[in-house]
């Protein structure tokens, strides 16, 4: 079974550095995965990527040692299964409000007896290896997401669901939900609740993940004891290079 590279770095006390994909494109994703991140994670829910250029996309990420998550697009095990099955490593799901919502996440992901995945790997088996089924339950990573207030109500709760491995910050809905503009990420109340979030899951002996706009933040992050930091994404850095580049042409 082939590792799952972001927990040989958690084991060594490492932290993971994530890109994110948006553009439903294998070229793109390629270019992306030669970039030097830990991680890639393909986002089906704010994305424009569907079921089938998902394959293409982790075909073209499995070019290289970078490890390939999906944030799916809700919590529904069809598109969990789909993923998994399509040699996805890490499932990070959103709005995960309540315990319930992270033990039908962490079910989704498992095998019999441990859970409700049914089985039919199809592409994972290329992707890890003919002992695919053997290993999945314990390489497959689970990320709840916590972006509202909701989430952070429950949040003790939702950190001691068993086989949940991460919770995964979304401060953009994180900060709408406190009542704050989306994206405003030095909202001392939207910090006081990501360092609350951090907390809590280490605590609880699980890891902690947050999306973040910039390298400065991710950085901020990293310094506050985030285990995976993921920065930008494939749009935000084409776009700010291309303005970076229009700025620079124009000076006069």
């Amino acid at each position: 079974m082939k590792v799952n590279r972001v927990r040989e770095l958690w084991k060594n006390n490492q932290v993971a550095i994530g890109g994110w994909l948006t553009l439903a494109n294998g070229f793109s994703a390629e270019i992306m995965a030669h970039q030097g991140w830990d991680v890639l994670t393909i986002d089906m829910q704010h994305g424009l990527v569907n079921a089938s250029e998902l394959v293409p996309m982790l075909t073209a990420i499995s070019t290289t040692e970078v490890t390939p998550f999906v944030r799916v697009p809700w919590l529904e095990p069809g598109i969990i299964m789909k993923v998994l099955d399509s040699g996805c490593y890490g499932v990070i799901c959103p709005m995960i409000n309540t315990r319930e919502d992270a033990e039908r996440l962490v079910s989704y992901c498992r095998y019999a007896p441990q859970g409700t995945r049914s089985f039919g790997p199809s592409r994972a088996v290329l992707y890890a290896g003919e002992d695919y089924a053997k290993y999945a339950d314990e390489t497959i990573l689970t990320f709840a997401m916590i972006e509202t207030q909701k989430a952070l109500d429950n949040l003790d709760d939702i950190v001691t669901v068993e086989g949940l491995d991460a919770v995964f910050v979304g401060p953009c809905d994180l900060g709408l939900s406190l009542g704050y503009i989306a994206g405003n990420y030095d909202e001392p109340v939207l910090l006081k609740a990501i360092e609350s979030i951090l907390k809590t899951a280490h605590t609880q002996g699980i890891r902690a993940g947050i999306y973040t706009l910039t390298a400065e933040f991710g950085r901020r992050m990293i310094e506050l004891g985030y285990d995976y930091v993921v920065i930008s994404s494939d749009v935000n850095l084409l776009v700010a290079q291309a303005q970076q580049v229009m700025a620079d042409i124009r000076l006069k």
